[in-house]
């Protein structure tokens, strides 16, 4: 197969290498060659971070550049707008509705923008958005957005759901677990009622 690209963007703070782990598991028990940057950016609290993931038969470097990626998976909504000139044409945007200002924002230097979401659907790009932060919240832990997310992403692609819960097992303490399943389902679910 060709390799394909995926690019995870957020902000620091907001799980995307529990994240990018999942999604590296999952892509590795399917068989692909794949490789995962590190994640680069402000990772501390509030800055913008962005991962690559890469797969295929072979994939020698894990970088994307400009109109490469064929799904952006964002944890913002602002950073889903930042990092779009990264999607290729007929490319698929996942994206959690949560507003986080930055600096000039809280600064009062900027106004966070109205409508992102919107605007980008009406660029004619793929966007399947959903509540992440609430659907963790109802799972018991804000943290969880980045799971509810992958749980978003599942619902979008045809890796097996075995898959998955094994990567969750895999990469989430035995502590964290049922917390983390139930966010994954919420978010499949709230995915597969988005589509309907």
């Amino acid at each position: 197969m060709d390799t394909r690209s995926i690019m995870i963007v957020g902000v620091g703070g907001q799980g995307s290498l529990l994240a990018s782990r999942l999604l590296g598991n999952v892509l590795l028990a399917q068989g692909h060659d794949v490789k995962v940057s590190e994640v680069h950016g402000m990772s501390q609290r509030g800055g913008s971070v962005v991962t690559y993931v890469k797969y295929g038969d072979e994939v020698f470097s894990p970088v994307i550049e400009k109109g490469e990626a064929d799904v952006i998976i964002s944890f913002e909504q602002l950073e889903a707008a930042r990092w779009l000139p990264y999607l290729k044409k007929g490319g698929k945007l996942i994206t959690s509705t949560q507003k986080l200002d930055p600096m000039p924002v809280i600064t009062g230097n900027a106004e966070y923008p109205e409508e992102i979401i919107e605007k980008i659907k009406t660029a004619g790009i793929e966007v399947t958005a959903a509540d992440a932060l609430t659907l963790a919240e109802e799972a018991g832990n804000a943290k969880a957005s980045n799971v509810v997310l992958m749980g978003v992403v599942a619902a979008n692609t045809d890796f097996d759901d075995k898959l998955w819960q094994d990567a969750i097992e895999q990469c989430v303490p035995p502590k964290f677990l049922e917390l983390n399943k139930k966010a994954f389902e919420l978010g499949k679910n709230a995915a597969n009622v988005v589509r309907a």
